[in-house]
């Protein structure tokens, strides 16, 4: 029988507090003093990731995208936030939903739509999909679908960084689903005996697949696996881009200072199922109710309104950041949909090599 004084209480189990409910953080952002054009980009990219992703679903709809789309849309915050303070020479890696982190980092719209599409002028030459991008351009070393598979190679990352001395830094961006991963522990372990320069960024929110945090975990923050391996951590609300740019810029001159990785812990929620673009149904499971609750922490409309009320942004200039986001990935797409696919020799040149 369990020993009572060794069981977790609600209370620890609910580590997140308002930040897992559904009905707070719907307010306004609180913006920094000074200069706040860095926020009016930020809106920009969230805008092109959200109309970007509005139209790849849209496509799912209608059959004309046949690989699994895993759509970021309610979570432009948590790319953007961090993509900020990237410089040439970081190293990001992605995963399985990582339409968000491309575009945050500068990458093309019309790429994406062609891998997306298997073009052979896509991301990755159209042989890789929605889950497979790469954009060496901008940083984005690669995101994989295999839960965790990233993790350890952003530490490999991270230690290459170290042994350049240029001050680069590796970042890993990745779901609460894989923090169960065995590879995330030994990763964590190895990156903070080494003090590799890593920051790992984990989007909870609060789904892996179809299950919520609490039936996976006996606790809904994943922010105590950094106190484990004695990484330091920071969770913020990861619709909230200003905390989320905060956060990323303290852990990456932690990191550049060479003291060691960092683990940022953004609690979010998606709009879509894990898979595809319905809002109702998530893996052939009826999602739950409070969707509509989780709106009103939309990243986007809250920074939107904060702009606003400090008079930094009107109405048509508003329209006119949409209407050009939809224009860029309504063109992109288009220009996608006329290239050609991979030659059949492609094949073989993306798997074997001449040693050249």
């Amino acid at each position: 029988m369990a020993d009572p004084s060794r069981t977790a209480s609600s209370a620890d189990s609910a580590q997140l507090g308002a930040l897992a409910d559904a009905d707070h953080c719907h307010e306004a952002l609180a913006l920094p003093g000074g200069h706040v054009g860095w926020l009016v980009d930020a809106l920009r990219r969230m805008v092109l990731i959200r109309a970007a992703e509005e139209l790849i679903g849209d496509q799912v709809s209608q059959g004309k995208v046949r690989c699994p789309c895993h759509l970021a849309i309610g979570q432009e915050a948590a790319a953007v936030g961090v993509a900020l303070h990237l410089r040439s020479g970081d190293r990001a890696f992605g995963a399985h939903r990582s339409h968000a982190h491309y575009l945050a980092m500068g990458g093309s719209p019309h790429r994406l739509m062609a891998e997306v599409q298997g073009k052979y002028t896509g991301a990755s030459r159209g042989m890789g999909g929605s889950m497979h991008l790469m954009d060496l351009e901008h940083g984005l070393y690669g995101t994989v679908p295999i839960v965790g598979a990233t993790i350890p190679v952003a530490v490999g990352a991270g230690l290459a960084a170290k042994l350049d001395k240029k001050g680069g830094a590796a970042v890993s961006f990745f779901g609460d689903g894989a923090t169960e991963e065995g590879v995330f522990h030994e990763s964590m372990n190895l990156a903070a005996t080494l003090k590799a320069p890593v920051l790992f960024v984990c989007e909870n929110n609060l789904f892996s697949s179809h299950l919520h945090i609490t039936l996976r975990q006996p606790a809904d923050s994943v922010s105590r696996y950094a106190e484990a391996h004695r990484v330091p951590w920071r969770r913020v609300d990861g619709n909230d881009v200003v905390e989320v740019a905060g956060a990323a810029e303290e852990a990456l001159e932690h990191l550049r200072a060479g003291n060691g990785p960092w683990f940022l812990e953004l609690v979010t929620y998606r709009w879509r199922g894990h898979v595809g673009p319905r809002e109702d149904e998530d893996v052939g499971v009826k999602r739950k109710d409070d969707l509509a609750r989780w709106k009103g922490r939309d990243p986007i409309r809250r920074l939107v309104d904060a702009l606003m009320d400090e008079g930094r942004l009107n109405e048509a200039e508003l329209e006119a950041i949409w209407a050009a986001a939809r224009a860029d990935v309504s063109k992109a797409w288009d220009q996608a949909a006329k290239d050609p696919y991979p030659p059949p020799e492609a094949l073989l040149r993306s798997v074997f090599t001449d040693g050249a």
